[in-house]
């Protein structure tokens, strides 16, 4: 459908439009104050409104022959022939209107008969279609502008959506084979214990697949996820491994990405925990600021352990979905010395 046609705002404001060049054409004809320029306004104004409606087909004409498809040549001279067919059009119609208002013994009553001037009308009848058609050319580079801004914004959100859904597909098959190895090693030592894990390993993935579909979730069910994650871990370690949260309430309903602390949990027990004979506590700490949700994990670290190469594949995963969710609002700071690794997510705290 016609832009202008699409919405009843557009069709008054266009019409208003030409009705007020219609005055002005009338006041040239006319002598303003005489009974003749009521004359005048009653051969303009219908003829003018009526050309308003014709001269929106050059739209249609804009999309037959785009800008940048179109060579130049041709354009104008499609242009000249569109603009005198209409201007021949608006000759005819006014010849006619002219007609059929001397029929009226009011209008004779009016004044001196107002005559239409055809080779007038045909140049005004030109140059207002010429005029029309380069303001459609302008509404249909703005429309395909906003159509291919729209495209491109679609296209990106289709692949951050590829790109969060690639982050997240990494996650459960690295944890999956890490905890399939631990009951592997357990089936022979402890087997009760391996049992024990296996059961927990299912509860995790059930309820991991109630979330999975979930882009988002409140940070108290996120905490959730993630102790059922720990439960799986403290069959390996047993008392090794301790855990501390301490949660402000205000935080408990912000949302954070799905399965967002796993890897950082997961890292703290393989690279920490996992190096230190008596083990060692991983605290968490999350609270609200504001507009910000903070959440923050540390853990002890073996000082004689090597010199880390990177930032590992969990928490370069946890960097790249907060950047594709929250752009430059998210930040993840690392902390490190001999004896402690802490790890700081800052990102906007949004609520259902």
């Amino acid at each position: 459908m016609h832009p202008i046609l699409a919405q009843r705002e557009r069709v008054l404001i266009y019409l208003s439009a030409w009705l007020i060049l219609g005055v002005l054409l009338a006041s040239i004809a006319a002598v303003p104050g005489s009974t003749e320029w009521i004359a005048v306004l009653l051969l303009v104004l219908p003829l003018t409104t009526v050309y308003a409606f014709v001269c929106l087909s050059a739209w249609y004409l804009c999309r037959a022959f785009p800008l940048h498809r179109t060579a130049l040549l041709r354009l104008l001279l499609v242009a000249l022939l569109a603009s005198s067919i209409t201007s021949s059009f608006l000759v005819m119609l006014g010849l006619g209107w002219q007609w059929f208002l001397g029929q009226l013994p009011f209008f004779v009553s009016l004044g001196a008969p107002v005559e239409v001037d055809a080779r007038m009308m045909l140049g005004i009848g030109s140059v207002l279609y010429l005029l029309a058609l380069a303001v459609q050319y302008l509404l249909v580079t703005f429309e395909e502008s906003r159509a291919a801004e729209r495209q491109a914004y679609e296209a990106k959100l289709l692949a951050q959506e590829a790109e969060l859904k690639a982050l997240r597909a990494q996650i459960d098959p690295h944890f999956l084979f890490n905890s399939l190895n631990s009951i592997s090693a357990l089936t022979t030592k402890n087997p009760n214990a391996a049992r024990h894990m296996t059961l927990l390993l299912s509860d995790f993935l059930r309820a991991s697949l109630n979330v999975s579909s979930k882009e988002a979730i409140p940070l108290e069910e996120e905490l959730s996820l993630a102790e059922k994650f720990l439960e799986i871990e403290q069959v390996r370690f047993g008392t090794r491994l301790r855990v501390q949260m301490s949660v402000d309430d205000a935080a408990k309903p912000c949302l954070v990405p799905t399965l967002l602390l796993q890897p950082l949990f997961e890292n703290a027990i393989t690279h920490g925990i996992a190096h230190l004979v008596d083990g060692g506590t991983i605290r968490l700490k999350a609270y609200r600021n504001g507009s910000s949700l903070t959440v923050k994990i540390e853990n002890p670290c073996d000082p004689d352990r090597p010199t880390r190469t990177g930032s590992g594949v969990g928490l370069e995963n946890v960097r790249m979905r907060l950047r594709a969710l929250y752009k430059n609002d998210a930040r993840v700071e690392v902390y490190e010395d001999k004896r402690l690794f802490r790890v700081e997510l800052m990102l906007p705290a949004h609520q259902d």
